[in-house]
Formats: structure tokens, C-alpha cells, sequence
């Protein structure tokens, strides 16, 4: 019975760490301020120097309507390349290694913690 107890009292203890590491749009909205120079999201978004991004999650790499995207990029696309979450987990960490000789001029996103939040936020944005 202790045991039962014990194995009880641990799985309630784990479960209630699982929503720390958790993902938050609303944090992950506070992290795309640091994008808001190239990129716009929602209502009314449009091509700035990099695509609108609405819709981000799920779509086809290259495909914003009416933006001239680097050779790079477009052979990612030509290579099949869709925005999966792990993906832009990928590119916003090291754009410049998943994407070499892109002309996206930004280091990453270095901290995993705001990347979650920042793909979380991404996903909201349809």
C-alpha cells in the first residue's frame, strides 16, 4: 500500500513540473516583438523585408504571395520544405545552417524556452 502511495505521490509531483517547461503564446508574442522589424502577423499583415507570417505552421516554405524569396530559400521549397514546428524549431535557432546562404539577418533564437513560446504564438496565427 505504501508503495502504491509512494508511486502516486511521484506521478502527481511530475505532472505538476510538466507545465513549466510548457508552451505560452502570450510569452511567445513578447519573443516576436524581436521580429516585428522584418515580419507582420495577423490582420492586415503584409510583405516587409521578410513574408507575412500568418499561417507559418504547416505551410509550404516560400509560398507567401508576392514576396521575392532568397535562391536558397526557394530550393528549400523546390526540395519540399513545409514549416512543420520542428522545422521552425530548426530555422529559428540557426537560420543560417538550416538555411545556408539565406538572407535572413538573425542570429536565432537561442533560448529554448522562448522558441517554444514563439512557435506557440506562430501556431495561434492562422
Amino acid at each position: 500500500m505504501k508503495r502504491a502511495l509512494s508511486l502516486a505521490i511521484f506521478i502527481a509531483v511530475a505532472m505538476g513540473a510538466a507545465p513549466a517547461s510548457a508552451q505560452d503564446a502570450g510569452k511567445g508574442e513578447q519573443v516576436f516583438r524581436r521580429c516585428r522589424a522584418c515580419h507582420t502577423i495577423g490582420p492586415g499583415a503584409h510583405n516587409k523585408v521578410g513574408p507575412q507570417l500568418n499561417g507559418i505552421v504547416g505551410r509550404k516554405a516560400a509560398s507567401a504571395s508576392g514576396f521575392n524569396y532568397s535562391d536558397a530559400m526557394k530550393q528549400k521549397a523546390a526540395a519540399g520544405l513545409v514549416w512543420t514546428e520542428g522545422n521552425l524549431t530548426q530555422y529559428l535557432d540557426a537560420p543560417d545552417s538550416f538555411v545556408p546562404n539565406g538572407v535572413m539577418a538573425f542570429a536565432g533564437v537561442k533560448n529554448d524556452a522562448e522558441l517554444k513560446d514563439l512557435i506557440a504564438f506562430l501556431k495561434t496565427q492562422k
